[in-house]
């Protein structure tokens, strides 16, 4: 890819083109630009000088990154730098490229901070981070509430407060969703194994002046709603519908149905409505859904009905209102690098170029991790009309999973942590979980819940 950037695009005439389309509009052109994949733009460009031009500019290179990358992390990209052209084309090339991160400690600036916990949530909602409930020592539940500001700048020393205990009540194994500048929450079980179908809305502001404040209402969703249950798995697509799937139910059976909330535009009610399909992921508890579009959501992992530890991949697609699932398909033997997929407990956040960043977890053998593990399923092939995608080429699997490197602060290998990232997509804040820990005369195992929050950055050199 060309590494030299141009001025935005303007209305250059050049004679060496002898097509006719080298007579086009400029702005014709720009649109036909931005429908074309990457790769034909870029033997565009070294057709004559005109096109070299053109598919050089910041404009049309902000608009990829735009169309590929997302507005939001543009938007945001933008904000925290100080360039006055930034360089759009080597960050669109560096993202492609991506293959490492960097883990930082972050410095908390007094003694009032979360406990330790575990199967708790973590969200960043209007530049916030927000955590909620989890378990502890002695398999308690918590039911406190606290808000971190980040803003634009990550390495600022948080401050944490605490703005609710009590509402909701107390609980683990629950979902959170960010929706909008809302979050909505779902389900959990208590430290009496009550399994909970309860949604909740939380709202957070940030005023200069006054602050964070923070707000918990329960949710109106009528008669409807998804059976009681815990360690499930959710997401929210389109900003306004949150999925969820599968969890620990009554008499500690695990589940495989999938449901969605519509939130009305006033955020006052929601409605609740089962997606019956075939086939469908079987039931288990303990994996991941993460939207990786405005109408696409990825499955990956948990624990199934025999207590095994799953290395399975779905596709849910509600596109148009068409709900199905497709199962991908692929040999785990001849993924590269030795990996060692099958885990529950881990998280799988989007992060930016649109891909999985799969941290932690843990194996059949109750062994933690602390590798990260990229999943893009924009290597697959993706038919209209499917059930299953087989990838049988290694070449699309080489693509399709990838272990990052990692360097920095070194975390403590964990599962049921959780993990969020900010609106660039390219800081990935994570806190908590169940680590290894040293074994004591009166300990039955060597496990301790963590109370550490560390950021995981992306390696980018802009």
């Amino acid at each position: 890819m060309e590494e030299s950037e141009g001025s935005t695009s303007g209305n250059h005439s050049y004679s060496s083109c002898g097509s006719p389309i080298s007579n086009m509009a400029q702005d014709y052109l720009f649109t036909i630009l931005l429908l074309l994949p990457i790769d034909a733009i870029l033997s565009l460009s070294i057709t004559c000088k005109r096109f070299r031009a053109l598919t050089s500019s910041h404009t049309l290179w902000k608009s990829l990154c735009k169309r590929d990358l997302g507005s939001t992390c543009v938007d945001s990209l933008s904000s925290n730098n100080q360039h006055r052209h930034f360089p759009w084309m080597r960050l669109y090339k560096q993202v492609s490229q991506m293959d490492s991160v960097c883990c930082h400690k972050l410095l908390v600036s007094d003694l009032d901070f979360p406990a330790a916990r575990a199967s708790h949530s973590l969200n960043f909602v209007s530049d916030c981070l927000v955590l909620f409930g989890g378990g502890c020592e002695g398999g308690r539940h918590l039911d406190d509430t606290w808000v971190a500001y980040i803003g634009n700048d990550f390495r600022r020393m948080l401050k944490w407060q605490t703005v609710h205990s009590g509402i909701p009540s107390g609980r683990f194994g629950h979902t959170c969703v960010e929706m909008g500048d809302y979050l909505v929450l779902f389900g959990g079980i208590n430290d009496r194994g009550n399994r909970k179908n309860d949604t909740w809305l939380g709202h957070v502001m940030f005023n200069e002046n006054n602050g964070v404040t923070f707000s918990w209402k329960m949710l109106d969703v009528g008669n409807v709603a998804p059976p009681s249950r815990g360690a499930h798995a959710a997401c929210c697509i389109d900003e306004k519908r949150m999925i969820i799937h599968g969890g620990i139910g009554l008499n500690g059976l695990r589940l495989g149905d999938t449901w969605v909330l519509e939130m009305s535009d006033s955020h006052c009610f929601g409605t609740w409505h089962e997606i019956v399909a075939h086939p469908s992921p079987p039931p288990r508890s303990g994996h991941t859904l993460t939207c990786i579009g405005r109408s696409r959501t990825i499955l990956f992992g948990g624990r199934g009905l025999g207590y095994e530890v799953l290395d399975d991949v779905w596709l849910l697609d509600t596109y148009q209102g068409y709900q199905r699932w497709v199962q991908i398909v692929y040999d785990l033997q001849s993924i590269p690098a030795g990996v060692s997929l099958p885990r529950v407990g881990h998280t799988a956040t989007l992060v930016l170029g649109g891909r999985l960043l799969i941290y932690g977890g843990e194996d059949s053998y109750r062994q933690r991790k602390d590798d990260f593990w990229v999943l893009d399923i924009s290597a697959i092939p993706y038919p209209c009309i499917t059930q299953q995608i087989t990838v049988s080429s290694k070449k699309v699997l080489t693509r399709m999973w990838k272990r990052w490197k990692s360097s920095g602060h070194a975390a403590n290998s964990r599962s049921f942590h959780r993990a969020c990232a900010d609106r660039s997509g390219r800081y990935v804040y994570v806190f908590g979980g169940m680590v290894d820990g040293f074994l004591q005369p009166a300990e039955p195992s060597g496990l301790r819940f963590d109370g550490e929050l560390f950021l995981v950055e992306l390696v980018l050199q802009l």
